[in-house]
Protein backbone atom coordinates (compact mmCIF):
# COMPACT_ATOMS: atom_id res chain seq x y z
CA UNK A 1 0.00 0.00 0.00
CA UNK A 2 2.82 2.70 0.65
CA UNK A 3 4.69 1.60 -2.24
CA UNK A 4 1.19 2.53 -4.37
CA UNK A 5 1.07 5.84 -2.88
CA UNK A 6 5.17 6.33 -3.24
CA UNK A 7 4.25 5.43 -7.31
CA UNK A 8 1.19 7.44 -7.57
CA UNK A 9 1.93 10.74 -5.08
CA UNK A 10 4.62 12.09 -7.88
CA UNK A 11 2.23 11.15 -11.14
CA UNK A 12 -0.78 13.34 -9.24
CA UNK A 13 1.90 16.04 -8.26
CA UNK A 14 2.75 16.16 -11.56
CA UNK A 15 -0.53 16.19 -13.51
CA UNK A 16 -1.61 19.00 -10.66
CA UNK A 17 1.33 20.95 -11.89
CA UNK A 18 0.44 20.85 -15.11
CA UNK A 19 -3.08 21.42 -14.88
CA UNK A 20 -2.24 24.90 -12.57
CA UNK A 21 0.20 25.60 -15.47
CA UNK A 22 -2.88 25.54 -18.35
CA UNK A 23 -5.05 27.54 -15.61
CA UNK A 24 -2.01 30.31 -15.29
CA UNK A 25 -1.49 30.10 -18.85
CA UNK A 26 -5.19 31.48 -19.47
CA UNK A 27 -5.23 33.99 -16.91
CA UNK A 28 -1.81 35.63 -17.98
CA UNK A 29 -3.57 35.97 -21.23
CA UNK A 30 -6.43 37.67 -20.08
CA UNK A 31 -4.90 39.76 -17.39
CA UNK A 32 -4.34 44.14 -18.50
CA UNK A 33 -2.24 46.65 -17.13
CA UNK A 34 -3.30 49.42 -14.92
CA UNK A 35 -2.01 52.09 -17.85
CA UNK A 36 -3.83 49.91 -20.73
CA UNK A 37 -6.95 50.48 -18.32
CA UNK A 38 -6.35 54.17 -17.53
CA UNK A 39 -6.24 54.65 -21.17
CA UNK A 40 -10.25 52.85 -22.18
CA UNK A 41 -11.14 54.87 -19.49
CA UNK A 42 -9.88 57.98 -20.48
CA UNK A 43 -10.62 57.50 -24.28
CA UNK A 44 -13.21 54.95 -25.14
CA UNK A 45 -16.07 56.02 -27.26
CA UNK A 46 -19.99 54.84 -26.46
CA UNK A 47 -19.30 51.84 -28.22
CA UNK A 48 -16.32 50.45 -26.75
CA UNK A 49 -18.22 51.10 -23.03
CA UNK A 50 -21.24 48.70 -24.49
CA UNK A 51 -18.56 46.28 -25.67
CA UNK A 52 -16.71 46.11 -21.51
CA UNK A 53 -20.43 46.30 -20.48
CA UNK A 54 -21.72 43.37 -22.71
CA UNK A 55 -18.28 41.17 -23.39
CA UNK A 56 -15.77 42.25 -21.47
CA UNK A 57 -12.78 44.28 -20.59
CA UNK A 58 -10.31 41.71 -23.00
CA UNK A 59 -12.68 42.21 -25.84
CA UNK A 60 -13.34 46.05 -25.21
CA UNK A 61 -9.75 46.73 -25.11
CA UNK A 62 -9.18 44.87 -28.42
CA UNK A 63 -12.15 46.68 -30.50
CA UNK A 64 -10.41 50.33 -28.62
CA UNK A 65 -6.63 49.47 -29.94
CA UNK A 66 -8.22 48.11 -33.03
CA UNK A 67 -10.21 51.80 -33.36
CA UNK A 68 -7.37 53.81 -32.11
CA UNK A 69 -5.26 51.79 -35.17
CA UNK A 70 -7.36 52.85 -38.06
CA UNK A 71 -7.17 56.32 -36.68
CA UNK A 72 -3.52 56.26 -36.71
CA UNK A 73 -3.60 55.12 -40.13
CA UNK A 74 -6.12 57.49 -41.10
CA UNK A 75 -4.18 60.09 -39.84
CA UNK A 76 -1.36 58.99 -41.59
CA UNK A 77 -3.17 58.95 -44.80
CA UNK A 78 -4.67 62.21 -44.30
CA UNK A 79 -0.91 63.33 -43.94
CA UNK A 80 0.52 62.51 -46.68
CA UNK A 81 -2.39 63.62 -48.81
CA UNK A 82 -2.27 67.25 -47.60
CA UNK A 83 1.34 67.34 -48.33
CA UNK A 84 0.76 65.80 -51.64
CA UNK A 85 -1.59 68.92 -52.10
CA UNK A 86 1.16 70.98 -50.79
CA UNK A 87 3.56 69.50 -53.72
CA UNK A 88 1.25 70.27 -56.19
CA UNK A 89 0.52 73.83 -55.40
CA UNK A 90 3.85 74.45 -55.16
Amino acid sequence: MQGLAVVLFPVLLILFALAMERVEFRLRRLTVREQEVQEFLDKASHADVATLANEGLPRALARFHLRRKRGAEDEDDDESQAQAQEQRAS
